[in-house]
């Protein structure tokens, strides 16, 4: 059983893809259900969380369907906050900027106008596949234009290959095999764990001391079932849930950034490998298990 390292950690909680994961969007009560569940669970447990909104799939057919937008305001109803992912979710190492750039405008077209006429406020922004620039120019670029436009870049610290396990766990839903949706479940529960203890570590090598983390995760069955209980570990492990703004008012978020590689890869390596290079980073990352990337019929991470 892996320990918790202090008593006194805190963490951001942020979800990908709403209103539901692409595999998982073509059955709206579906969406409808998936955001409930989640909703619910964290305004049980009190967590302040960000959603991140892809507009494409609030769209049937091409038009806007009211349904999809309702199950993010349950969101807004919940007090919580929502965020752009862009409108289809494309990769900034993928397409020139300024189709990127017409992506991001077109990802704020219903929910902006929607979350400010609340009185809420929309200011966050996440890059697909966190696909930041293959060089600096177009990273500095998307900064710019980004703040610009109002937005802040939404880090993660606590990247996971948790997409797997829904990609499976949606599956084996689709074979109505519950002995592998239980399997998996209690095995991605063991995973974020694994991984938390790991980015706890590799925080303590960098900084010399904890810093609040971000963990993405993803709107999808899999959350909407079990997230509870990776909310319930993280609690056992000693976090607190705290907003993304408190998360990232601490001064290890100003470290110099620097990274251009081909993954979408956590803060915390982006950090370390501007300040270290390579080695720097702590070794041993937890990997997804063979057995579930089988079972995902995914070939890497």
């Amino acid at each position: 059983m892996i320990g918790p390292l202090v008593l006194a950690l805190t963490i951001a909680v942020t979800f990908d893809d709403l209103p539901a994961t692409g595999g998982e969007r073509g059955v709206t009560a579906e969406i409808g259900a998936i955001n409930r569940a989640i909703v619910d669970t964290l305004a049980k447990r009190g967590i302040p969380a960000v959603g991140f909104v892809n507009e494409v799939g609030l769209e049937v057919d091409g038009k806007v369907d009211p349904a999809r937008v309702a199950a993010l305001t349950l969101w807004l109803d919940a007090g919580l906050e929502l965020g752009n992912h862009t409108y289809s979710h494309p990769s900034l190492h993928r397409v020139p900027l300024t189709a990127y750039f017409d992506d991001i405008v077109s990802g704020e077209r219903v929910m902006r106008p929607l979350v400010l006429a609340r009185g809420g406020t929309w200011r966050w922004f996440r890059h697909p596949f966190l696909h930041t620039g293959r060089d600096l120019t177009t990273k500095h670029a998307a900064e710019a234009f980004l703040a610009e436009h109002g937005y802040r870049i939404a880090p993660v610290t606590i990247d996971n290959g948790e997409w797997i396990f829904a990609k499976a766990y949606a599956l084996a839903m689709q074979r109505g095999d519950r002995r592998a949706q239980k399997k998996l479940a209690t095995e991605y529960v063991a995973y974020m764990e694994r991984k938390t203890d790991y980015f706890e570590r590799s925080t303590l090598a960098l900084f010399d001391r904890e810093i609040p983390q971000v963990l993405l995760v993803h709107a999808n069955r899999l959350n909407a079932d079990h997230f509870d209980r990776i909310a319930a570990m993280l609690v056992k492990r000693g976090y607190r849930f705290v907003t993304l703004d408190t998360a990232v008012a601490d001064a290890a978020y100003l470290s110099p950034d620097t990274f251009v590689g081909a993954g979408g890869i956590s803060w915390i390596h982006r950090w370390t490998l501007t300040k270290s290079g390579p080695s720097g980073i702590v070794a041993d990352e937890p990997a997804v298990p063979p057995w579930v990337m089988r079972t995902a019929g995914v070939e890497s991470e």
